[in-house]
């Protein structure tokens, strides 16, 4: 059995065992059989892991004195993104990732002011954009300023971006060919993978823990590349009145049950069809889970994985999605 590692996921390679992971046909290959698929015709294989393993290995970098980047999406940030301190007490930035896909009108000192209301201990935060190359300099300014040794770990959830990130360090400050393997499927990245960017400096990777209330987990691959904002976001406002309803794909249903004339806006993936309907009428998707929220003044109601809805007013709605996912209410991000 070979000890060398893929360096698009980071497991061990081996040619003895085709559904076993890392297997390769080929065992001088740098990339497994799945990473190939992935990176040449998008097939995605999903494996399942548990997030005991992910959260080994978190511990394990707990352990160290090294600098850590925390990367967060910026339409999708969970509901608690202080967890991460549960397991790591490291000097750590914050790294707010996906910004191409928010509105130019939100500014970036708004985001860094939202986020430093939860009262976490980062050395300081920091909005880029991979796809856009924005503000990637600025981040490896802070990565020199603040990092304790050559070593400088990447965590966060699946699906965030990290991968992405390291690419894009990758292409922009070192000589290294290789590449990490990218999709919008949950747990691509399976083990650390070491890149070593120059004599001072070297990004390590690490698997994502999997939130399980994540709309992702629940979709098949063609909703998930429609879920998955290949561009800007155009939010869709809505002048909502008690007894209509609006669906979101075949995904996501709110019913305004009560309260005054009322504004929502969406924060959803362009590719996501919206309709407004008659909720007395109307039967779509009453077949999901069923929660009723009443939502205070200027809140954002969040739909893990696929956006946010945004309500000016006090509002009574019923919500139907599936029973996994989470949602939740938070102040207004925008």
């Amino acid at each position: 059995m070979s000890k060398k590692i893929c360096i698009g996921c980071g497991v061990t390679l081996q040619d003895e065992n085709m559904s076993q992971e890392g297997y390769t046909s080929n065992i001088e290959n740098d990339i497994c059989s799945r990473c190939f698929r992935m990176k040449n015709y998008g097939e995605y294989q999903i494996v399942t892991k548990s997030n005991d393993e992910y959260i080994k290995i978190l511990k394990e970098v707990n352990k160290t004195k090294d600098l850590v980047l925390y990367i967060v999406d910026a339409l999708n940030f969970g509901e608690d993104i202080t967890e991460i301190r549960k397991y790591i007490s490291n000097k750590m930035i914050l790294v707010l990732n996906k910004r191409d896909v928010l509105p130019k009108s939100v500014k970036d000192d708004k985001l860094i002011a939202y986020l430093k209301k939860f009262d976490i201990d980062f050395q300081d935060i920091i909005v880029v954009s991979c796809l856009k190359n924005y503000n990637i300099d600025e981040l490896m300014a802070m990565i020199k300023k603040y990092k304790t040794s050559k070593n400088v770990y990447v965590v966060g959830n699946t699906n965030v971006g990290k991968s992405s990130l390291i690419n894009k360090l990758i292409k922009n400050y070192s000589e290294y060919e290789g590449e990490l393997t990218i999709s919008p499927m949950p747990s691509t990245t399976l083990n650390k993978i070491s890149i070593k960017l120059s004599d001072d400096l070297k990004i390590i990777d690490t698997p994502g823990l999997v939130n399980r209330g994540n709309i992702i987990n629940y979709v098949d691959n063609s909703m998930l590349k429609k879920i998955n904002p290949k561009k800007e976001i155009k939010p869709k406002t809505y002048q909502i009145k008690e007894g209509q309803c609006l669906v979101i794909g075949d995904l996501f249903r709110i019913d305004y049950v009560a309260g005054e004339k009322n504004s929502f806006t969406l924060f959803v993936s362009n590719d996501l069809k919206v309709k407004r309907y008659n909720m007395y009428k109307c039967e779509l998707l009453k077949n999901l889970s069923k929660t009723t929220y009443d939502i205070g003044y200027h809140k954002d109601l969040v739909i893990d994985g696929l956006g946010f809805i945004k309500i000016v007013s006090k509002a009574k709605v019923d919500v139907y999605v599936d029973i996994n996912v989470n949602v939740f209410e938070r102040e207004s991000l925008i």
